[in-house]
């Protein structure tokens, strides 16, 4: 049965991926990531667990970040890269505390999607309760639509936080344009040493299910154990067994 769920979670990922945004707005500059900084720094401790509760007490400073992301969508002529991931990268998390923060307590961010009960929405993840430069929107369409459809950079699935315990750890500190890149090695290189979420030597690896889910962004420029040897201290074999450990979807806290 688990093999079965990871191979269709595996297919719908692949089906999204061919789909496209056109999210965005004209004549915007980027906005300041300063409230959100100071909101992770405050709430989110160093392994990456989650405070809610001190979220919760800061809702209207999340919310004023929230609106400052929906009013300053980007323009994709001319922003640079690096802004536009940013954004999007930021906007994807705190979209996602707040999805939490709004329902709140809740055991896992996957018990969302049925208790929200809206029409034709599958999931949790296509649930469209934020807006983009007025156009209603959902964290797939930021996950899959842009970050992996418009970057060719597969470290944003160590950026992006799902809410949940086995998901990469949630940032302490805003992503900026000017450190992006040490950014995202700096999440890369913490994910895939952790050896609660990967378990690497030699000659044998038990690592996340999302090097499955999403293997595809990671081997466009050679095999799997090509990518985890960039950032992994332990040098894995290139005949080395690859297995995948089962995720924990319970809340992040």
């Amino acid at each position: 049965m688990k093999i079965l769920t990871v191979f269709f979670l595996a297919l719908s990922f692949l089906m999204l991926s061919c789909q496209s945004s056109s999210l965005g707005m004209a004549n915007t500059t980027p906005p300041s990531h300063a409230i959100w900084d100071q909101l992770v720094k405050s709430h989110v401790n160093a392994d990456g667990t989650v405070d809610y509760k001190g979220f919760i007490k800061d809702k209207a400073k999340l919310e004023q970040y929230t609106k400052l992301l929906s009013e300053n969508a980007p323009d994709r002529k001319t922003w640079s890269k690096n802004q536009q991931l940013a954004y999007w990268i930021n906007a994807y998390n705190a979209f996602t505390v707040k999805l939490i923060v709004d329902n709140y307590p809740v055991k896992s961010i996957r018990d969302l999607g049925p208790a929200l009960k809206i029409p034709l929405v599958k999931d949790v993840w296509h649930y469209k309760f934020f807006k983009i430069g007025g156009v209603e929107s959902s964290l797939d369409e930021i996950e899959h639509s842009i970050l992996r459809k418009e970057f060719d950079e597969p470290r944003i699935h160590f950026a992006i936080n799902c809410a949940s315990v086995s998901c990469p750890p949630l940032l302490n500190e805003a992503f900026v344009a000017e450190k992006i890149d040490a950014q995202l090695t700096k999440v890369a290189t913490s994910f895939i040493n952790d050896p609660t979420r990967n378990k690497i030597k030699a000659d044998q690896a038990e690592i996340s299910s999302i090097f499955s889910w999403f293997k595809g962004d990671f081997t466009k420029k050679g095999t799997l154990i090509d990518f985890l040897n960039l950032y992994s201290k332990v040098k894995i074999k290139p005949n080395a067994k690859i297995s995948h450990l089962d995720y924990d979807w319970n809340l992040n806290e």
